[in-house]
């Protein structure tokens, strides 16, 4: 149900949305609705249209607060023709919007209006749009979860001041809010892929509904070779994702996962869009991660990945979009084509980086390279002290279980 409630909230927001003009009070609404059926649908069962449920509730609730403002009087007389208040049973059909119209992409360009700061248009669009909760994005943002809400909430009230129209953007429009949008479904995508925190090591709707919009954004774009390099690196990545976890839900590493469980047809997809994007240029960072996933999906086994091209394709990336995680990932990639010594003596130049102080990423590469080395106990107390760093259970238990092969009786000398 949990996963049902996040995949329907943006859609029934666009719709109230839409239909009222008003984001802020649209999505209170909509929070209260999506409670109700929290209480409700566990006691007296799913109704068999949620989404129309969700919207009644909701319009139920907006309608509430329309009649008590003369301001509004015509709008609420409107609606209550339209849907009576006091309709308590879920429509056969969705009745509560007919069209069936799903306005999320809308929504999702609304939250990225160029009258937020960045930061604002990503916590909003990760609560409306990726229904993440204000403590997840908390986490995410590393700042304590009132100050989130805090930030949440007068985004809002910013996109309710601004008048801008419920409506896809025209003109320059687009350009204003392009990367914003893309900026935040590559952050919806990665918290469904590899989730921060929490007892699950992927959450599939995320990462399915990012996918969703990446490929609406690409219908209005499809000569964006941006929009289509974010696409086909959200179609290289995800098709990996039946092959990253073990039949306990445990963490399977990309070298020792069953290449057979991957999604060749998503694979076949995603390489045909890199392939066709990076000639028509310019090339840029999404489309040069999208290259690096595809070297990576068409290796038959992880022993016949081309490194030396990874390699270069970091190099191009760094010059791109500076950035301590491609640099981390650099560095693994030296080790692999030159060696552990190599990649140690790059990590020291990276780890100064203050970015990535205490960032237990870098304790977990310098563990890697180690038993690359050879340095079996070191490298088993740095995967000891990374899976106590880290906020992610399965990650944790993939860590600590490293760290005892490399200390188990019967283990090499180092």
């Amino acid at each position: 149900m949990e996963d049902l409630l996040r995949v329907l909230a943006p859609q029934v927001l666009g719709v109230l949305t839409r239909r009222f003009g008003d984001f802020a009070a649209a999505e209170d609404a909509v929070q209260e609705a999506l409670l109700a059926a929290a209480v409700q649908w566990p006691e007296e069962g799913r109704p068999d249209n949620p989404r129309g449920w969700l919207i009644q509730v909701a319009q139920r609730r907006m309608t509430e607060e329309v009649r008590s403002e003369q301001a509004r009087r015509r709008r609420e007389d409107r609606v209550a023709r339209e849907e009576p208040a006091d309709r308590r049973s879920a429509p056969a059909a969705d009745t509560a919007d007919a069209t069936g119209r799903d306005d999320t992409l809308t929504l999702l360009f609304l939250c990225c209006h160029p009258a937020l700061s960045p930061p604002s248009s990503l916590a909003l669009t990760l609560r409306s749009v990726g229904g993440l909760t204000t403590a997840e994005i908390a986490r995410a943002f590393m700042v304590p979860e009132a100050t989130m809400g805090q930030r949440i909430s007068r985004a809002k009230q910013r996109v309710k001041a601004s008048g801008v129209p419920f409506r896809l953007p025209e003109g320059d429009g687009w350009a204003q809010r392009l990367d914003a949008v893309l900026h935040v479904l590559y952050l919806i995508f990665n918290e469904g892929y590899a989730t921060g925190a929490g007892d699950d090591l992927q959450r599939v709707e995320l990462s399915r509904e990012a996918i969703r919009l990446a490929r609406a954004v690409h219908a209005e774009l499809p000569d964006d070779s941006e929009v289509t390099g974010l696409l086909a690196l959200m179609l290289l990545t995800h098709a990996r994702s039946a092959a990253r976890t073990g039949p306990a839900g445990e963490l399977v590493p990309l070298a020792e996962q069953d290449r057979r469980r991957w999604d060749a047809a998503a694979i076949a997809e995603g390489v045909a869009l890199i392939t066709a994007a990076l000639p028509a240029g310019p090339v840029g960072p999404y489309q040069v991660q999208a290259a690096i996933a595809a070297v990576h999906d068409e290796a038959a086994t992880a022993a016949e990945t081309d490194w030396p091209q990874i390699l270069a394709l970091y190099g191009v990336l760094e010059r791109l979009s500076e950035s301590p995680v491609v640099a981390l990932n650099r560095v693994v990639a030296t080790a692999m084509v030159h060696g552990p010594e190599a990649g140690l003596a790059a990590l020291d130049a990276v780890g100064r980086d203050p970015r990535l102080t205490g960032h237990h990423r870098v304790t977990v590469v310098r563990a890697h390279l180690l038993e690359m080395a050879g340095d079996r106990r070191a490298a088993a107390e740095l995967f000891r002290a990374a899976s106590r760093a880290t906020a992610s259970l399965p990650e944790r238990h993939h860590l600590a279980i490293r760290a005892a092969r490399l200390t188990e009786p019967g283990a090499p000398p180092d």
